[in-house]
């Protein structure tokens, strides 16, 4: 590589640097950056989720504009001398130190590659779900129901009869009902499609809907999820266990004191009911 090459790449680097840097206004000459911005969006965020990506910017500046001029009076006022402005100030320290912290050493000391680890052990404890995916057409009555069994041994097509006879929201898919498993049908209805094999037709079964023709048009084992499709969950569930295990061993090696009495009382009462429902869950 030349230099030539090299001076580019610096170039380009101080450039990023430079514009991720970069005011995006000021107010009387103090700089509102993006990091202000990124920060005032986590606090106020919430409140303006709902508005477009740039008006949420929008507001997000305003609000940080306000924010300068209301300081800079206070300090002109000498506001932040008072008693009530430094318990505010060390308030705010301590929430950016453990925000920090939080985000150092929990949320990014989890890896793509303890991730990746934590799938591979998921799917190996996975054991093979069927999945069937039918089509029904529900119907008030046994008659209605057994009519449209003997259309169909007929010929009738199952997708046109289930649109012209069929109550119910999935009428108008042809009666598909795409892939389920065990658990997420009426009991009965269920136990009559997994007993069918592709291709076949159920005699008119009642449920508490009313009366059902059932036509299975396959069936499989659930597919597995991609890592990618699963990454987020699996990172936060490894993040919140990474939190815990830290909590934990702070607080092990840290003399905490709870000095109110009835706070104190009412800590160790939870912490006694805790135990007897983990020790509860356990057996």
């Amino acid at each position: 590589m030349n230099a030539r090459i090299l001076l580019s790449a610096a170039v380009l680097a101080f450039g990023a640097q430079m514009a991720q840097a970069a005011p995006v206004a000021r107010v009387n000459g103090t700089d509102i950056t993006e990091a202000e911005i990124a920060f005032a969006e986590a606090e106020v965020g919430a409140e303006i989720a709902g508005l477009p990506a740039e008006s949420r910017r929008r507001v997000l500046v305003e609000y940080l504009v306000e924010a300068h001029l209301f300081a800079s009076e206070a300090a002109k006022d000498k506001l932040d001398a008072a008693k009530d402005f430094e318990e505010r100030a060390a308030y705010y320290k301590l929430r950016a130190l453990r925000d920090t912290f939080y985000e150092k050493k929990v949320r990014d000391a989890i890896t793509d590659a303890q991730a990746k680890a934590a799938y591979d052990e998921q799917i190996a404890k996975l054991k093979p779900e069927p999945e069937v995916r039918a089509r029904h057409i529900l119907v008030k009555t046994k008659e209605e129901a057994a009519d449209l069994v003997k259309q169909l041994k007929g010929g009738a097509d199952f997708n046109e009869l289930a649109k012209k006879s069929a109550d119910g929201p999935s009428a108008n898919t042809g009666g598909d009902l795409g892939y389920f498993s065990k658990g997420q049908m009426v009991k009965v209805f269920e136990d009559t499609a997994f007993a069918l094999q592709p291709g076949q037709i159920s005699d008119p079964v009642q449920s508490e809907f009313g009366w059902h023709v059932i036509k299975v048009e396959d069936k499989r084992n659930r597919p597995v999820p991609s890592f990618d499709e699963v990454k987020d969950q699996i990172v936060a569930s490894l993040v919140q266990n990474q939190l815990r295990e830290t909590v934990q061993k702070l607080r092990s090696s840290a003399k905490v004191e709870i000095v109110d009495p009835e706070l104190k009382k009412a800590i160790e009462e939870d912490a006694k009911a805790a135990a007897i429902e983990t020790t509860t869950q356990q057996k």
